[in-house]
Order: C-alpha cells, then sequence, then structure tokens
C-alpha cells in the first residue's frame, strides 16, 4: 500500500497537515479531503504501486487547473507502506445499554473515538449494533475507575441511583475531559446536592446532555446531538488522528 500524507498545507485547504489514506490496488483507506485532490493522489499512488516506486512528492494548488476552488495548495508525501493500523480514538465509556445508550454507541461509532457500552444486562448488550465493544459488568463503576486517562464519560442509565453514584465516580477523574448525564434540570439539580454531599464539584457535569440543541426526545435524535456535544468538546483542541505502519 502507499501512505499519502499532507506534509503542509497553505491557505484553504479541505484536510489539515497530517491527515492520510492509504491507497492500495483496489482499496482506499482515510481521505486526504476528496475531490480532484484525492484522485490525482490516488492516481499517483497506484502508479507507484505498478511501477515499485517508494517515495513520491507532490505539489498541488487547489484551483481551476484541477476543478477544485479552495484556493490554497497542498503539499504530499508519499511512501510505501506494509500495512495500516488505526490508531484508537479518545475512549468514551458509555453508561447504560437502554434505547439512547444503544444509539449513542451506534453513532459514535464511525467517528474517530472508541465507544463501548457499558451495563449490568446481557440483554440489553445483546442488542447492541454489530461492531459495538460492550461490557457486561455487576459493578459498572469499577469500570469508571479503570478507565483509560483521557476516557469521556456518558451516563445513560435505567437507574437515577446509579446515574448519580457514577456520576459521582466521574468527577473523581480530573482527566475526564467529558462527562454526560441523561436527564432533566430538576434531576440536574438533585444530583447537584448528591455530589456535593459526597465531597464532589458537579460543575463539570454535562446534564441534561445535548441541553443546548433542540428538544426531541427520540433516542437517535438525543443520540445525534449528544455525538456532536461529545465530538466538539473531544476535538477542538486534539490532533487529527492518522493511520501508521505498524
Amino acid at each position: 500500500m502507499i501512505r499519502v500524507r499532507i506534509i503542509r498545507a497553505r491557505g484553504s485547504t479541505p484536510r489539515e497537515e497530517g491527515a492520510e489514506m492509504m491507497v492500495g490496488r483496489d482499496t482506499v483507506t482515510g481521505t486526504i479531503g476528496g475531490g480532484q485532490l484525492e484522485y490525482l493522489a490516488i492516481d499517483r499512488a497506484r502508479m507507484m504501486l505498478a511501477k515499485g516506486e517508494t517515495q513520491a512528492r507532490m505539489d498541488v494548488p487547489l484551483g481551476p487547473d484541477i476543478g477544485q476552488c479552495c484556493g490554497g495548495r497542498v503539499e504530499l508525501a508519499l511512501d510505501r507502506a506494509r500495512a495500516t493500523v488505526p490508531v484508537p480514538g479518545p475512549a468514551i465509556l458509555i453508561f447504560g445499554a437502554g434505547h439512547v445508550g444503544r444509539a449513542l454507541a451506534r453513532a459514535l461509532l464511525p467517528l474517530p473515538f472508541s465507544p463501548r457500552l457499558i451495563d449490568q444486562r446481557a440483554a440489553e448488550l445483546s442488542l447492541a449494533a454489530p461492531g459495538v465493544p460492550t461490557t457486561l459488568t455487576p459493578l459498572p463503576e469499577a469500570e469508571l475507575r479503570a478507565a483509560p486517562p483521557g476516557a469521556a464519560v456518558v451516563i445513560v442509565t435505567h437507574d437515577h441511583a446509579l446515574d448519580f453514584l457514577l456520576g459521582v465516580e466521574a468527577l473523581a477523574r480530573p482527566d475526564a475531559p467529558y462527562i454526560g448525564m441523561v436527564g432533566s434540570r430538576t434531576k440536574r439539580a438533585t444530583f447537584d446536592r448528591f455530589a456535593r454531599s459526597h465531597g464532589a464539584d458537579p460543575a463539570r457535569l454535562v446534564c441534561p446532555i445535548a441541553a443546548g440543541f433542540p428538544r426531541d426526545k427520540r433516542p437517535e435524535v438525543i443520540a445525534a446531538f449528544t455525538a456532536a456535544e461529545i465530538a466538539a468538546r473531544l476535538l477542538t483542541h486534539a490532533p487529527a488522528p492518522a493511520l501508521h505502519a505498524p
């Protein structure tokens, strides 16, 4: 395979420096922005494969000559790679595999994150979409304590008492960039009192989740808005994940 990587981006460009894609003889993984730029890069990469080349460079102005109107310019580095391994995105622990939890995991799966559904109920976990990692455990709070650094937390269980327990545990993790809980303003006020009584500062909690979006109680809509909320929080200061050869 050939790795195509943006090594310099000037002006208006569809992707940032460091963006990558992997090109095989009949496959493409990832994207450097689409359009004619990507078509040109794919053609050049496949020419390299056909000729046995190992390295190449491209300097492409994104103007009318190639049918793009971005107006910027990108420099591409192309090199041979043996295989591709996606760098895992930030972990997102979703506590509760009910309608909202399952919908949220499904919405997050194609994004550059690593969602995981956690529940005490095997029947609910069995309904998760294909490809969604799941964890069946009688002690979900233990999963939170063992979460990797920088993991985001979403609490959407079927039990308010469990929500509150997990909320306090999540607030004990100063490295969690996002802690969200499904609920209402009344639930938020009740949780705030509960958290303070247990020595936790509830200020970091997002509750209700997706409150800044139009109100809609359909699980799929809540999931879409919450996925956008989480993405905005996690990607604001995070570098774009890339593909690497092992």
